[in-house]
């Protein structure tokens, strides 16, 4: 359609214009056309992270330290961890208008970047919030993931209380294989590295490989298609912990350093035994190291029932 402004200008001021003037006209009266915005961009320090609140249409990329505190945030499209930042979305109170909780919803995938940390959602049973009270915690705060999480090399992924569209995806990275605490471990969650999904949903697959760190954990997971732990070397003789899991399809483990589908009887002593066993329930094949059931007992045979 022509502009309407072009259109009136030949029965007008522009009638006696010749051709090429009344097309350089009608040219400039078309507007300039507006580009799209970018994602917008978060930016902090572990000491003064920068705060997501409210709704991001365009997507957010992280860079350094920031938090999700100030009620539910919901982005729209990707959602990215550049290397070395922190994404902190484990808070249960709304800490600007004291209302409320606080949550994280992508409506897109979430990438993570080498050496990044992503620590998303909190409950009282497993892992409190990071503002509740750690002694008799209450709090929770749930993720909410329309797409896939991916995270090359990074220091650490910390899923609970989660729904993840897609599938979950970590290789390489960690802390390397000892339980010394660094970056925001050390500052924030007061722990060694680790990674872990737990008391969450995850209906595409979890796939983690190649990782260093300290400590592993699969706990209560609901997983739609395949949990594949390969090739991970943990410093914790506890790890890696793969329990009460559902696995819709194949459970698969190899090249680890070691696995277990047990847990020590007493969380707050160093020895690994007793254990309490909490064998997981796979629908399809479960292959590996992960077939029969941990040993109940040092040196112990493993089995006899399934892991």
């Amino acid at each position: 359609m022509v502009h309407s402004r072009c259109r009136g200008a030949t029965r007008g001021r522009l009638a006696g214009l010749g051709v090429a003037s009344l097309v350089f006209a009608c040219l400039a009266a078309v507007p300039a056309v507006t580009m799209a915005a970018g994602p917008h961009s978060c930016s902090g320090t572990l000491k003064k992270p920068g705060v997501l609140a409210g709704t991001y249409p365009t997507g957010v990329v992280i860079s350094g330290a920031c938090e999700v505190n100030a009620g539910p945030v919901r982005v729209e499209g990707t959602l990215t961890l550049k290397p070395d930042s922190v994404l902190v979305a484990a808070f249960g109170r709304n800490h600007r208008t004291h209302k409320g909780g606080s949550s994280l919803t992508v409506t897109g995938n979430v990438d993570v970047g080498k050496g990044a940390t992503l620590v998303l959602g909190c409950n009282p049973k497993s892992s409190p919030c990071v503002d509740d009270n750690q002694h008799q915690p209450k709090l929770t705060s749930r993720g909410a993931i329309s797409g896939n999480v991916k995270a090359t090399s990074p220091l650490g992924i910390l899923i609970h209380t989660s729904r993840i569209g897609g599938s979950v995806t970590e290789n390489g990275g960690g802390g390397g294989v000892n339980c010394t605490p660094a970056g925001v471990f050390k500052q924030l969650i007061k722990s060694p590295v680790f990674s872990t999904v737990e008391d969450s949903t995850v209906y595409g697959s979890i796939s983690v490989s190649n990782l260093k760190t300290c400590w592993l954990g699969f706990a209560r997971v609901h997983v739609i298609g395949d949990l594949k732990v390969t090739g991970n070397k943990v410093a914790d003789p506890d790890a890696i912990e793969i329990l009460s899991n559902a696995v819709h399809k194949n459970l698969a483990c190899q090249g680890n350093s070691q696995v277990w589908d047990s847990a020590e009887a007493n969380s707050m002593s160093m020895a690994l035994y007793p254990r309490v066993p909490q064998p997981n329930t796979v629908d399809g094949k479960r292959s590996g190291q992960c077939v029969l059931a941990s040993p109940a007992t040092m040196g112990g045979p493993s089995g006899p029932g399934p892991f």
